[in-house]
């Protein structure tokens, strides 16, 4: 069963965290604000769902499209900073947040926690403002592509 679009409200933890880039069909789209890592973190705008099984199969179909979108999104921020992804992860933990969320993070050999997982190593690095310019304009060229008409 579907949860309603309406009344949607975004965990605060994503404020502190993370900025808006784009409203998707399905999921509000941000940038992760962590420059060592392109990341995005897709939220599905349903009120009260913490797992992908809270999704409806068409829900879970459109999922799967923005997070593939939201990979060549990572894709694009990294080439506009200079460092092409070489890896995409993926993960859906929930954890810390419960609300449904998916992260998509752009990997490279050299990168702080290359092999292993992103989570708990070192402390999140600022963007500058030129480099949060490049990454958000970057990453809304093909996160456009599938914009919701809300």
């Amino acid at each position: 069963m579907d949860f309603p679009l309406d009344k949607f409200a975004l965990d605060p933890a994503f404020l502190a965290t993370s900025a808006p880039l784009a409203d998707l069909k399905l999921c509000h789209a941000r940038l992760q604000l962590d420059a060592r890592w392109p990341w995005i973190v897709l939220i599905p705008r349903k009120v009260g769902a913490r797992e992908l099984e809270h999704l409806s199969p068409p829900s879970r179909m459109q999922m799967m499209d923005e997070i593939i979108l939201a990979g060549a999104a990572v894709r694009a921020v990294g080439a506009a900073l200079g460092r092409p992804v070489d890896k995409l992860n993926i993960g859906q933990l929930g954890n810390i947040t419960p609300q449904l969320h998916v992260h998509v993070i752009g990997r490279r050999p050299d990168d702080a926690a290359w092999p292993g997982p992103v989570w708990g190593v070192g402390q999140a690095v600022a963007y500058t403002g030129q480099a949060l310019e490049s990454a958000t304009a970057a990453a809304l060229i093909p996160l456009g592509a599938m914009r919701s008409a809300s």
